[in-house]
C-alpha cells in the first residue's frame, strides 16, 4: 500500500496539510484541558487566530469544506430522505426482531428491511474429533464415522471441502502469533502457517498442528481472572442453562420487588388520601391545635412503618465501589452493532478510557440467551485501570488500581426486568466498572416495549428502577443515560437529573433516599430528533450547572425535596455527569468541557468515523492519518476480529460483516488536509472529491462494493454465499467521467 500513498497528487498547502505543525500542544493543564499559560506568545497569537478566522470563514451549512483542487465534477443523484444513523443504530434490532420464531410476517417498510448476509461456511465441515488431532490418531466420534454427517477424513476435507488457505496478512495466523495455538484448529484458514508433515516410524507422512511454547508463555492473561483467551465476564453454559430453565434464582431482586409493590399501595393511599385529609383539616383547625400536633405525629409514625418495611441492600450506594470521570477520560459510547470487542479494543489502543457494552436486553439475559451474553464479554486491555491525573476532581475513596475501563449496558421496560438482570450480572459478570441503563434508545422497536427513552416519560418508574437495581448489583456503580425528552421542544432531563440526584416526591415520603445514579450521561437531543440537527449542548449546559449545584448545596432545597440522606448518595455524595452529542474533534472536546461544565464527553459517531478521535484529545491537535495510517487501523481490526471470532470460515465471514458495517461510518471521514476551514463538523457531507492518493480516494469512496474491496486485502476473497446489503444510499452525487 506504500506505492499507493505515494501517488502523485496535488500537495496542499502547509497550513493546512498538518494542522498539529501549528497546534502542537506540548503542555496542556491536565484539571481542565486548556492549553497552559506559559506557552510562547506567538503561538497563543497563532492559536487565537486560527480560532478567529474559523468564525469567520464562510462555509454552506452540511458541506464538507473540500478544497478546490480536490474536488470533482459532479451531477446530483435522486435519492431517498433518510437518516443513515437512525438506520445504523435499529440495524441490529430490526434483525433480532426478524428472527424470532412464530412471528407473523409483515410487509417491509423502510430501507433496513430483511437485512440478509448470507453464510460461510465449508461445503462439508470437519468433524470436531478431527478438529485438533493428528491425522493417523483422531478422537472418536461419538456419532460413529458412518452415522456422522461431518466429514472425517483430514486430507479430503483440506483438498475438497475447504477453501484455500489465505496468503493475506503475511499468510501467517493472526491468533497463532499471538496465542502460540490456533483455537480453529484444521478448519483455520491460515493452517498452513501452523502445521506440517512427519514421517512416522512406519514411514508414512502424517499431517499435526505446530504449537509455540515460547508465544503461550507470552500469550498468558494481563489479569488473573481473565480466560486463557484473554476474554473476561465469561459465563459458563450450565449458568446459561440454569437461567433458561429458572433453576437460577434471584433473591435480592425478589425481596426488593415485594417492597416495591407493597410500598407503591401505600403509598397510593397516601397520595389519594390528600384531598379526605384536606376536607377533614377544618375540623381539626376547630378541636385544636392538640389535635392537629396529634395528627402530624400519626404521620410521621405511618412514615416510620413504611420506611421499616424496606431492607436496606447489602450494598448501599455510599458504599459501592467508587467511579471516576474527568477530562482525561474520554469515553466510547454503547454502540449497537459497531461496539464489538474489536472495535473496541482498538479504540483503547487509540486511548479511549472507559467503554461500554453493545445494549443487552434485559429479559433475554434472564432467561440464559447466548447472543446476549456474549455482548457482555470483555477483553482483558478493558479491564486494565483507566490513566487518571489525581486531583480535586478524584473523589476521595476512589482506587484506580481496582478500576475497569469496561461497563455493561442493559435496557428494561419494567422494574423486576432490570432488577433480575442486574443482579445476574452481579454475579456471573462482576468484572464490570458500572451497570448502566439505557434510557436514550430512540429505536421504535424498543420504545414500543416501554423500554429505551419510553422510559423519559415516566419519572417515577424509572426512580424505581436505579433505586432497585442499586439494591441488588453488589459493589457495582448504578448510572443511567437519557435524552432531553421524548419530544422537540418539550425537554425534561432537567427535571429528570434533580430526580435522579435527590430522588422524587415518593422518596420523601418513604423516607427512603435519592436512587443513588452515580453517573449521568444525557445526550443533547430527543428521541423525536433521532440523530437529525445538532445536539443541543446549551442545554447539557443547564443540566450541567444544576447538577454541580445539587452537589455542592444539597441542603439548600426546595421545599418539595428533603435533605438526601448520605448514606444513598453514590461517590461520597458527588453525580458524575457527562454529555454526548456531536463531538468530532479535540476542539469540540475541550469546548463542552470548559464551556459545557460536563465532567466528561461520551464519544459516539466521531470515534466511529475517526476511532483516532481519542489520541487528538489526548495530544490536543489534529492528526491527519495518511491512507496507510488507517489502512493499518482496518489491518489491526482484522486481527483482532479473527482472534474474537475464529479464523476459520465462519469467523472470516463474521470479521468481514463487522468490517464492513464500520466501514459504512469510517468512510466518511475527509482528510484534514483536504479541509479549507477548520474545525470539521460531523454532520457535514463532502460533494465528490479524490483523495491526496488512490488509497485515500477508495477509502472514500461510498460504494459498498470499494468497501468489500478493502476487507479482502486482509480478509481475501468474499465467501461465495456471503452477502452485504448496504443500510442506505451511501452518496447523494455521482462523479462524472
Amino acid at each position: 500500500m506504500a506505492s499507493m500513498d505515494s501517488a502523485t497528487a496535488p500537495a496542499p498547502p502547509p497550513d493546512t496539510r498538518h494542522v498539529s505543525s501549528e497546534m502542537d500542544v506540548t503542555k496542556r493543564d491536565a484539571t481542565n484541558g486548556l492549553y497552559s499559560a506559559d506557552e510562547p506568545p506567538s503561538k497563543k497569537a497563532r492559536l487565537e487566530e486560527t480560532s478567529e478566522n474559523v468564525k469567520q470563514d464562510p462555509r454552506s451549512k452540511g458541506i464538507a469544506p473540500i478544497k478546490a483542487e480536490f474536488l470533482i465534477p459532479s451531477k446530483p443523484k435522486p435519492t431517498v430522505e433518510t437518516n443513515t444513523d437512525d438506520i445504523t443504530e435499529g440495524a441490529s434490532h430490526a434483525e433480532r426482531e426478524d428472527g424470532k420464531k412464530d412471528q407473523k410476517k409483515k410487509k417491509a417498510r423502510g430501507q433496513n428491511t430483511n437485512r440478509r448476509f448470507g453464510s460461510s461456511k465449508d461445503a462439508k465441515g470437519l468433524c470436531i474429533s478431527r478438529m485438533y488431532s493428528p491425522e493417523f490418531s483422531p478422537e472418536k466420534c461419538k456419532f460413529g464415522d458412518e452415522n456422522c454427517r461431518f466429514e472425517h477424513d483430514l486430507r479430503l476435507y483440506l483438498r475438497e471441502h475447504r477453501r484455500e488457505d489465505l496468503t493475506t496478512l503475511d499468510g501467517k495466523c493472526p491468533v497463532w502469533e499471538t496465542r502460540g495455538k490456533c483455537y480453529a484448529g484444521w478448519r483455520c484458514r491460515f493452517v498452513g502457517s501452523h502445521s506440517t508433515e512427519r514421517e512416522t516410524a512406519d514411514g508414512r507422512k502424517e499431517l499435526i498442528l505446530l504449537e509455540d511454547e515460547e508465544r503461550k508463555e507470552k500469550a498468558k492473561p494481563l489479569v488473573p481472572f481473565a480466560d486463557s483467551d484473554g476474554h473476561v465476564n465469561i459465563i459458563s453454559y450450565d449458568a446459561k442453562v440454569d437461567l433458561a430453565r429458572k433453576r437460577e434464582t434471584t433473591p435480592r431482586a425478589n425481596a426488593f420487588n415485594d417492597w416495591l409493590n407493597k410500598s407503591s399501595t401505600e403509598l397510593e393511599k397516601q397520595l389519594h388520601g390528600r384531598h379526605k385529609e384536606e376536607g377533614e383539616d377544618a375540623k381539626a383547625n376547630s378541636e385544636g391545635d392538640e389535635t392537629k400536633t396529634e395528627k402530624e405525629e400519626k404521620v410521621k409514625e405511618e412514615r416510620e412503618i413504611n420506611r421499616a418495611m424496606f431492607t436496606e441492600p447489602p450494598f448501599l450506594p455510599s458504599e459501592k465501589r467508587r467511579i471516576y470521570f474527568g477530562p482525561e477520560t474520554p469515553t466510547l459510547a454503547p454502540l449497537t452493532t459497531q461496539g464489538n470487542m474489536p472495535f473496541r479494543r482498538l479504540c483503547i489502543d487509540m486511548g479511549a478510557q472507559f467503554t461500554y457494552s453493545e445494549m443487552a436486553m434485559s429479559m433475554p439475559l434472564i432467561q440464559g440467551n447466548k447472543s446476549e451474553w456474549t455482548l457482555l464479554k470483555a477483553h482483558e486491555s478493558e479491564m486494565l485501570p483507566p490513566t487518571i491525573i489525581p486531583g480535586d476532581n478524584v473523589v476521595q475513596g476512589y482506587d484506580n488500581s481496582k478500576d475497569f475501563k469496561f461497563g455493561a449496558q442493559i435496557a428494561a421496560n419494567k422494574p423486576w426486568h432490570a432488577l433480575k438482570a442486574t443482579e445476574v450480572l452481579s454475579k456471573f459478570t462482576p468484572n464490570l466498572r458500572v451497570i448502566d441503563l439505557n434510557c436514550g434508545c430512540p429505536i421504535d422497536l424498543v420504545f414500543r416495549e416501554g423500554a429505551g427513552s419510553a422510559l423519559l416519560d415516566h419519572h417515577s418508574k424509572l426512580e424505581k428502577i436505579i433505586r432497585g437495581m442499586n439494591a441488588v448489583s453488589q459493589e457495582i456503580p448504578i448510572t443511567v443515560k437519557i435524552r432531553m425528552g421524548t419530544r422537540d421542544n418539550q425537554p425534561t432531563a432537567l427535571k429528570l437529573v434533580e430526580r435522579m440526584v435527590l430522588g422524587g416526591y415518593e422518596s420523601s415520603i418513604l423516607n427512603v433516599g435519592p436512587p443513588g445514579a452515580a453517573a449521568i450521561t444525557l445526550h443533547g437531543r430527543s428521541r423525536q430528533q433521532r440523530y437529525t440537527r445538532q445536539a443541543d449542548w446549551g442545554y447539557i449546559a443547564d443540566c450541567a450547572a444544576l447538577i454541580k449545584r445539587l452537589n455542592e448545596k444539597k441542603d439548600s432545597l426546595v421545599d418539595t425535596i428533603h435533605e438526601p440522606d448520605a448514606r444513598y448518595m453514590p461517590n461520597g455524595g458527588k453525580t458524575y455527569f457527562l454529555g454526548n452529542g456531536d463531538c468530532y474533534s479535540h476542539i469540540d472536546y475541550d469546548n463542552h468541557i470548559n464551556n459545557a461544565g460536563v465532567d466528561s464527553v461520551m464519544l459516539g459517531r466521531g470515534a466511529l468515523i475517526k476511532p483516532w478521535l481519542f489520541e487528538e484529545i489526548q495530544s490536543g491537535q489534529y492528526l491527519d492519518k495518511s491512507a496507510s495510517e488507517r489502512l493499518g487501523m482496518i489491518e489491526k481490526f482484522a486481527k483482532y476480529g479473527l482472534e474474537t471470532w475464529g479464523s476459520d470460515e465462519h469467523g472470516i465471514g463474521t470479521t468481514r460483516r463487522f468490517m464492513l458495517e464500520w466501514l459504512s461510518f469510517a468512510y466518511r471521514y475527509v482528510p484534514i488536509g483536504l479541509l479549507e476551514y477548520l474545525p470539521p463538523h460531523i454532520n457535514d457531507r463532502p460533494p465528490a472529491f479524490r483523495g491526496r492518493n488512490e488509497l485515500e480516494t477508495l477509502m472514500a469512496s461510498g460504494n459498498y462494493k470499494d468497501w468489500i474491496k478493502i476487507t479482502e486485502m486482509f480478509l481475501g476473497p468474499a465467501h461465495k454465499d456471503f452477502k452485504f446489503e448496504p443500510k442506505h444510499k451511501s452518496n447523494a452525487y455521482e462523479a462524472e467521467g
